[in-house]
């Protein structure tokens, strides 16, 4: 693939040693960062982490500092299924559809994400990805952080599912809203439509976003309007991950009916996700992307001083910020769906016991 216009701003194909990229290694206080493009290996999780593996290790081998994958990677995103739902109610197949998706699953913490840590501090990058995490019967579209020195920062659980997707995942909660201080920036992750969440957002600006990732499933060109907006409100870097899908990607008729597409299967060649992915600065400059050739990282060095520079025009929870007639709260505990007076009761004891022992 040729190189795209925007200061550092490369696109490489997958396994493809030739693109130029100005040097190994960025230059001194910019950082190099990646956003892979590319198909999950649809109900063949270990498999899957096999592809992420070598991404990762690709995209270190570029120079890359930040590694952002896209949304429900490692267990797929389930494009075209209806699992068998309509209203009122739900077929055979699509409980055994649900059955398969739910075992592709990783739960958190879980071998999975050990194994993800330490391929973030085998290969010294800050990895972000999306995964789909399995919690009892209940599965959530999440993103999980790791640091370079391969410890696992955390998740972020999707607030708000899209349309379809609340079938078959919950919805996360405030207590799962980070940014990550990390030695190259804070890093936090807003999945797919959540991005179109005003609030959400501002509450994501007042956390100090820096590199703000975007993993998706959008591949429509409206999604570029956003991420631009996105960067220039906030401010920050934009790093926007896609899955670029053929349906030959997933598993063939009748085990996976695609639908969605018209009256027609799609045949194994069709596209259907297209990608998309992109990198934006926090002055609206399109650095590397969008790509929607196929499969392949787009990479582009970032200089911070960017987001000062941007700040001088427009910083939305600073001096462009209004509280005295706009402010927003944000509920950020953890809201259980049972809580047990006995775990109460006992707190109470504890500290009565460690009152009387004072």
């Amino acid at each position: 693939m040729e190189a795209e216009t925007g200061r550092g701003a490369m696109v490489e194909a997958i396994m493809s040693p030739e693109v130029d990229m100005g040097g190994a290694y960025p230059a001194a206080n910019f950082i190099r960062a990646s956003v892979v493009q590319a198909s999950s290996i649809f109900y063949n999780t270990p498999a899957t982490l096999d592809k992420v593996e070598r991404l990762v290790a690709e995209a270190a081998d570029l120079g890359s500092q930040l590694v952002v994958f896209p949304e429900a990677f490692v267990g797929g995103y389930p494009r075209g299924n209806s699992f068998g739902a309509v209203v009122g109610s739900r077929s055979a197949k699509g409980r055994e559809d649900y059955r398969k998706y739910h075992a592709s699953a990783i739960d958190v913490p879980g071998p999975e994400v050990e194994r993800l840590a330490s391929l973030a501090g085998r290969q010294k990058v800050v990895l972000v990805i999306g995964v789909i995490e399995r919690d009892g019967g209940t599965l959530y579209c999440t993103v999980l952080s790791f640091g370079s020195g391969g410890e696992f920062l955390g998740k972020h659980r999707k607030l708000m599912p899209t349309a379809s997707e609340r079938l078959i995942w919950g919805f996360g909660d405030g207590s799962t809203l980070p940014v990550f201080e990390t030695p190259i920036g804070r890093v936090g992750a807003v999945i797919c439509w959540e991005n179109r969440m005003p609030l959400l957002r501002t509450a994501m600006y007042a956390k100090g976003v820096q590199l703000y990732c975007a993993p998706t499933a959008d591949a429509r060109s409206t999604w570029q309007a956003s991420m631009l907006h996105i960067a220039l409100e906030g401010g920050c870097f934009v790093l926007s991950a896609n899955q670029f899908c053929r349906r030959q990607d997933y598993p063939p008729a009748p085990e996976y009916v695609f639908g969605g597409m018209g009256d027609q299967e799609p045949s194994p060649e069709d596209v259907v996700c297209a990608g998309g992915s992109v990198i934006i600065s926090p002055t609206g400059t399109i650095l590397a992307g969008p790509n929607f050739e196929g499969e392949g990282l787009i990479t582009a060095d970032l200089d911070p001083a960017d987001i000062v520079r941007a700040k001088f025009d427009f910083d939305v929870i600073g001096h462009y910020a209004r509280p005295d007639v706009l402010h927003l709260t944000v509920r950020d505990q953890v809201l259980p769906p049972v809580s047990f007076t006995s775990n109460l009761a006992s707190n109470r004891h504890d500290v009565h016991k460690e009152r009387t022992d004072i």
